[in-house]
């Protein structure tokens, strides 16, 4: 795709037309292309997700605190649910993303772990190269059209408590049980070592996790066992559907 085609398609993704479309091209670049096209690209785009991530959270945090009267830490749990990695990296491909990264050949490949923190770090790029280019209101926009527009469902599925509590929630109402964690394995030395753990329920393994820590095995163990259980929810509605 040349560039003007390339930019073309940008901005009818993101319905915002730029000034400077150098920004606009910089939001999708990362370190690693650069890498492979010293001769032709001088900069990546970690500084406009610096920028981006700023005024990301200014509008999110603004809009909770005009719109709702919770306390202090329920409006801060509903604010790292809506700026967290996997709600802006949905967004991202929600508006196209994945054809625009410029990426090295080995990032191509990448995990589908990787790819999500990618895709998540060029948003934020996106915002700060439309703040800079386009103003805060215009900025403010594309932020409510892609991300505030989720609050409700955020709201209605519960995914804005931490994985761990919003499991227990799940399993103690639908079970009358309470999710038990188990570390399964270690692996490395003790300065760098990954612990693989288990959460279960009346004895059955629902989801695995790894993590640097026991906690943080523990929230991707939880993870996963929410997916099993969004899972099931599935089946149980198309068999009803079906009957």
């Amino acid at each position: 795709m040349d560039i003007t085609s390339y930019v073309k398609f940008a901005q009818q993704n993101l319905k915002v037309n730029f000034t400077d479309i150098n920004l606009l091209v910089t939001a999708f670049t990362h370190r690693s292309y650069l890498n492979e096209h010293r001769k032709t690209v001088k900069e990546h785009n970690e500084r406009l997700e610096f920028l981006g991530d700023a005024v990301l959270e200014l509008v999110v945090t603004e809009y909770l605190f005009l719109n709702y009267s919770e306390p202090e830490g329920i409006l801060t749990n509903w604010r790292s649910a809506l700026v967290r990695t996997e709600s802006i990296g949905l967004a991202a491909q929600t508006f196209g993303f994945e054809p625009l990264l410029r990426l090295s050949r080995g990032e191509k490949k990448g995990t589908d772990r990787g790819r999500a923190q990618i895709l998540a770090n060029s948003f934020e790029a996106v915002i700060g190269a439309i703040y800079l280019d386009q103003g805060y209101d215009i900025a403010k926009d594309f932020i409510t059209r892609s991300i505030l527009a989720t609050f409700n469902d955020i709201l209605s599925k519960g995914t804005w408590l931490d994985p761990k509590s919003h499991l227990q929630e799940i399993v103690q109402s639908q079970e009358g049980s309470t999710p038990f964690y188990k570390v399964i394995s270690e692996e490395g030395p003790d300065h760098d070592k990954t612990f693989q753990v288990g959460v279960f329920v009346d004895g059955r393994l629902l989801g695995q996790g790894k993590g640097p820590s026991k906690q943080a095995g523990q929230q991707q163990a939880a993870e996963e066992a929410l997916k099993t259980y969004d899972g099931l929810a599935e089946q149980i509605k198309n068999s009803d559907a079906k009957s």
